[in-house]
């Protein structure tokens, strides 16, 4: 793997949560995964039995990659042996996402997140 030195002078971020992550400089394998339930309800009730993550295919079904079917050449000539940066100013970053100044040879991020919205029925919501 070719290795550069990584120069950023001036990063701020406001925050990093959920399997996220933040690499200044090379790596050789970055992985990140998260899953999560977001539930909206009207009415605050917990049934006890929901967080269980495979009652829902979402979380277990294979994700469909294509495959690469063309031919692929890349030719690479750095004649400068660093990554310069002068600023990043980020929000935020979340969900199994990366932010990464440096040369990476492998990275897989997945983040699978079901939303439920339980609403009451029309006739309960006007009482």
């Amino acid at each position: 793997m070719l290795q550069r030195t990584s120069i950023v002078d001036t990063i701020k971020i406001k925050s990093v949560l959920i399997a996220s992550t933040v690499q200044l400089g090379d790596s050789r394998i970055i992985n990140g995964f998260s899953r999560a339930l977001a539930v909206q309800r009207e009415v605050d009730t917990f049934f006890g039995n929901e967080g269980n993550f495979s009652s829902y295919p979402v979380f277990s079904e294979p994700i469909p990659f294509q495959p690469l079917t063309e031919p692929l050449n890349i030719s690479t000539h750095n004649c400068n042996p660093s990554i310069k940066v002068h600023n990043i100013d980020i929000t935020a970053i979340s969900a199994s996402s990366i932010l990464h100044v440096g040369n990476s040879e492998h990275i897989s991020m997945e983040a699978r997140i079901k939303h439920i919205r339980q609403l009451l029925p029309k006739e309960e919501e006007e009482h």
